[in-house]
């Protein structure tokens, strides 16, 4: 018998200290990066959009990938990639953790469409702001000194 899932994950996460170091003119350039890494997990990546300091990625994974094992390659292997190309010079790493949240297969148009519109949802609300709502929604447990 075959393994069949269906997982929609978005998965959220910051620059280290969440400095704002992913200028706007390179991002496509990282975004494409990353897509490859889902490519050769054979993950589906829906969608991936950010800012200056963050970026939001909605993907099923495939059922052989460990969801922690996929973000510590995307952090690692982006970082090495944003060092060598140097298409955002004062990037100093990803922050430690993320955040991943599940949804609903019905979910995923609504979700695309608030990836995509990252930008201007950013102009009225703060990434802190709406990394707590994110783990409030999801009923996750946090404590609020490891959120900066």
């Amino acid at each position: 018998m075959s393994t069949y899932t269906q997982i929609l994950y978005q998965i959220v996460f910051s620059t280290k200290d969440k400095k704002p170091t992913l200028l706007e003119e390179n991002q496509e350039k990282l975004y494409r990066y990353i897509w490859g890494v889902f490519k050769n997990k054979k993950c589906r990546l829906y969608r991936i959009n950010g800012v200056e300091d963050h970026l939001h990625i909605l993907t099923h994974l495939h059922p052989s990938i460990a969801l922690s094992d996929l973000v510590k390659d995307i952090k690692l292997s982006s970082s090495e990639f944003i060092k060598k190309e140097m298409i955002f010079p004062k990037f100093n790493g990803w922050q430690v953790g993320y955040g991943a949240f599940t949804y609903s297969f019905e979910a995923k148009d609504r979700l695309i469409n608030y990836i995509k519109n990252q930008k201007e949802h950013h102009k009225k609300v703060s990434f802190r702001e709406e990394y707590i709502a994110l783990l409030k929604e999801h009923g996750v447990e946090y404590e609020e000194r490891y959120l900066l």
